[in-house]
């Protein structure tokens, strides 16, 4: 038997499974705890989602998406169902720290298995199956492999097959990055042929913009941009009055480092959004020869993938921008020097 046929055992031997995944859910998050939901569910096994916090407003779209019960919201409730089940799959995290302080009690005091299914470097060890590929471009994917490699591809449909779609879309920054394979490829084929429709999920993704957040995008291009030119790296900082002025939804500065990336030039970009009381970090970049996983993990108590990650930071909002700017020149290499 492969991994995968252990994963499929374990799941038809549970009676209540409970699915997990990050804190600050994103598409990959949400992607594939829904397809593994409705698969489980096909399964005839008994499946509830339980993520530390809500999705983003940009992905209510999806189909049983408000099926999942969030701990900010429903605490009593998913401590019931953790107190209550017999297997629980970890997505999208490598450490039981990555679902947050609440949550992360949960999951460490549970003393049923659990499965990780995750593309990130350096994976803990507490889980009984681990599968965990670096080389995957998401999440997401290693759900489509879970049921195409166990022989369960005639399961394969569109309720499950669209938010497998969404997941590869939005890690793999619309199939840009270099993590796409030629089995990424192989694999949208088949979700394709099983009835996904691609076109809906791209409007639903990109045509569903809010005035508050067009304003908020306009003003941190606009006013909050700065530009280290000798180091190709582009920062966007936005503080918690701003967020406010322009009325902060959820998800509404998502893509900012992205966009701040396609600047002609820029070999890094970062978004720093102070919120909740610490600040918030993006770290985009581009190449092997630009990590950002690394000054994330050695100086903003976070990590992640070589070219997309994240950290936080409990310093003033000049303070930390200080810092980085201080850190920048060892980390990205001088333009002029390089030419």
């Amino acid at each position: 038997m492969n991994t995968y046929e252990d994963i499929i055992k374990e799941i038809k031997l549970a009676e209540n499974i409970i699915i997990t995944a990050h804190k600050s859910p994103d598409g990959d998050s949400i992607g594939s705890s829904l397809a593994l939901h409705h698969f489980i569910k096909k399964l005839g096994v008994n499946s509830v989602i339980c993520h530390p916090d809500p999705a983003p407003e940009y992905l209510s779209w999806l189909e049983g998406i408000s099926e999942i019960l969030t701990f900010a919201s429903n605490p009593e409730q998913i401590k019931d169902k953790f107190s209550r089940t017999d297997l629980i799959f970890c997505l999208d995290y490598n450490g039981t720290d990555r679902v947050g302080e609440d949550m992360q009690v949960l999951l460490e005091q549970a003393s049923c298995k659990k499965i990780m299914i995750d593309h990130h470097l350096n994976p803990q060890d507490f889980s009984f199956i681990t599968v965990s590929d670096t080389e995957v471009c998401s999440t997401a994917q290693l759900i489509a492999e879970l049921i195409l490699q166990s022989g369960n591809a005639e399961l394969l449909d569109e309720k499950i097959a669209t938010p497998l779609y969404l997941g590869i879309l939005t890690d793999t920054g619309s199939f840009r990055f270099p993590s796409v394979q030629a089995r990424t490829h192989e694999i949208l084929g088949k979700l394709l042929q099983a009835g996904v429709k691609h076109h809906l999920i791209h409007e639903n993704l990109n045509d569903t913009n809010t005035a508050g957040r067009l304003r908020i995008q306009g003003f941190a291009m606009s006013q909050k941009l700065e530009i280290m030119e000798d180091y190709g790296v582009a920062i966007i900082s936005l503080t918690e009055d701003e967020h406010k002025k322009y009325n902060y939804q959820k998800g509404d500065t998502d893509g900012l480092p992205n966009t701040a990336l396609s600047i002609k030039g820029m070999k890094a970009a970062m978004l720093f959004s102070e919120r909740e009381g610490y600040i918030r970090i993006s770290f985009r970049s581009k190449g092997k020869e630009n990590p950002v996983n690394i000054l994330a993990s050695e100086h903003f108590e976070g990590g992640g993938h070589a070219n997309a990650s994240g950290g936080k930071s409990i310093l003033s909002m000049n303070d930390t921008l200080e810092k980085i700017k201080n850190l920048i020149p060892s980390y990205f290499g001088s333009i002029q020097m390089q030419n």
